[in-house]
């Protein structure tokens, strides 16, 4: 009995019309990044394991998936002393899929750095693998879609990238907002209130705030040790109220002993400013203290972008670094970036309804094929309708009637044309609309004419 076919747990097949959605994202995102003056580059699905390693913490080591050596990958193996993970991973594996694209990244400008211009600004769209739990919305195999500008410490990128994601977000027609924040910001807090060796358990705590309340919230951080004095403090943090304005004000006060702190304000305050002077199509952006986004990794500016008018979590997000390229070697070498979850995305334009019809992107039209001499003078209008960007097929075989139509069907292909001896004769095509049966005549050349007016 043949084994029934599967695919991995964590991964997807796409259907022809899935794809064209995913493809319709990412052709938005494409242009934006080049209108932006990004540029593509792209790295191969496996790293030598000595790249990725270490560079994900403990967690992210065990969940990156390790590629056997060729051939008899056991040959340096000790039996009797290599049974522990640890110490049969360098002798069996040597190479490992990409985890994410920011690590290679980094290797590709160490690598290329004689060869690039600085500032340098790149987008990836390419699949990355994690050997995750599989559950709803995360998978084993997905994309990233990432843009970063390595080489500079400008705030003008901060004010660039919002406008990126302002510009796919319009194109998309996806109504969003951008929660921006600032690493700086944080570790002054923790500075100000007596707590920087709490700066973690008191941002997770914060980042809480919507979900649990302000009680919750402070009862949390005297769980984590933070004294009563210092989440006192907090107060006026926890009960700000306003606009981007009010909020940078509060900051200010609370901040006033804190060098790094108002910093963070300041170049809040800077972005902010630039932004209000240029303005955004229809992104609304929001100074939100309790976003934090992989605080040991960003340095400087976060951003998260959420959707609104659906429950999703975030739909894109990033922020400033100063050392991305540190990890290999070369150092001082800031960056800033930003990512867009495609599948994310995808989830919510379905969910509101917001992907165009993309009816244009499948087979028009469809020839009949009645036998060799009729198909060869369909073969003759097939090329000129391709030739006018009409999509369009001649079915390949002379078979029973039906069986075309039921075909043409399925693929929901919405005209069909019949060619027999009078049509021939008459150098004519019988167009059938699927859609209501009628039929009618036509040249080819009307026909051309006729299909690029619908």
């Amino acid at each position: 009995m043949a084994q029934k076919p599967s695919i991995p747990k964590g991964t997807r097949d796409f259907s022809p019309a899935v794809m064209l959605k995913r493809n319709y994202i990412i052709e938005v995102i494409k242009k934006a990044f080049k209108t932006f003056g990004f540029l593509p580059i792209e790295t191969p699905s496996m790293e030598n394991l000595s790249t990725l390693m270490g560079k994900y913490g403990e967690e992210g080591d065990r969940l990156i998936f390790k590629i056997l050596n060729s051939g008899d990958y056991l040959k340096k193996v000790d039996a009797n002393s290599d049974f522990e993970a640890k110490k049969m991973m360098p002798k069996i594996s040597e190479k490992a899929l990409r985890y994410d694209l920011t690590v290679p990244f980094a290797r590709y400008v160490v690598q290329h750095q004689n060869d690039i211009a600085l500032p340098f600004k790149r987008y990836q769209i390419q699949p990355v693998w994690r050997a995750d739990r599989p559950q709803k919305g995360r998978f084993r195999e997905f994309y990233q879609c990432d843009a970063d500008v390595v080489g500079s410490q400008s705030l003008l990128y901060e004010v660039e990238l919002i406008q990126l994601y302002d510009k796919v977000f319009t194109d998309l027609k996806l109504p969003s907002i951008i929660k921006f924040n600032n690493r700086k910001i944080l570790s002054g807090i923790a500075e100000v209130i007596g707590e920087e060796d709490k700066l973690i358990d008191m941002t997770v705590a914060i980042d809480k705030l919507d979900k649990i309340g302000i009680d919750k919230v402070k009862e949390e951080m005297l769980e984590k040790g933070i004294s009563s004095l210092a989440v006192e403090k907090l107060d006026p943090i926890l009960n700000m109220q306003g606009d981007v304005s009010d909020k940078l004000l509060t900051m200010r006060e609370v901040l006033a002993d804190s060098v790094l702190g108002l910093e963070g304000v300041d170049e809040i305050q800077k972005v902010i400013d630039k932004l209000t002077v240029l303005g955004l199509e229809s992104t609304e952006i929001d100074f939100d203290l309790t976003l934090a986004r992989g605080l040991n990794y960003y340095t400087g500016s976060i951003f998260e972008v959420q959707a609104k008018g659906v429950q999703m979590g975030s739909i894109g997000g990033g922020g400033r670094y100063d050392d991305l390229t540190g990890i290999f070697g070369l150092k001082n070498m800031p960056g800033i970036g930003i990512s867009f979850g495609l599948d994310r995305i995808y989830l919510v334009l379905e969910e509101l309804g917001l992907f165009p019809s993309l009816e244009a992107d499948f087979t028009q039209v469809l020839f009949v094929n009645f036998g060799e001499k009729e198909a060869d003078y369909c073969l003759k209008a097939l090329q000129k309708l391709r030739r006018a960007g009409i999509n369009s097929e001649l079915y390949p075989d002379a078979a029973k009637m039906k069986k075309q139509m039921n075909y043409a069907n399925k693929k929901g292909i919405p005209y069909v044309v019949l060619v027999g001896e009078d049509e021939m004769r008459n150098d004519l095509l019988t167009i059938k609309n699927m859609a209501d049966g009628s039929q009618s005549k036509r040249t080819v050349d009307e026909m051309v004419t006729w299909l690029a007016s619908l």
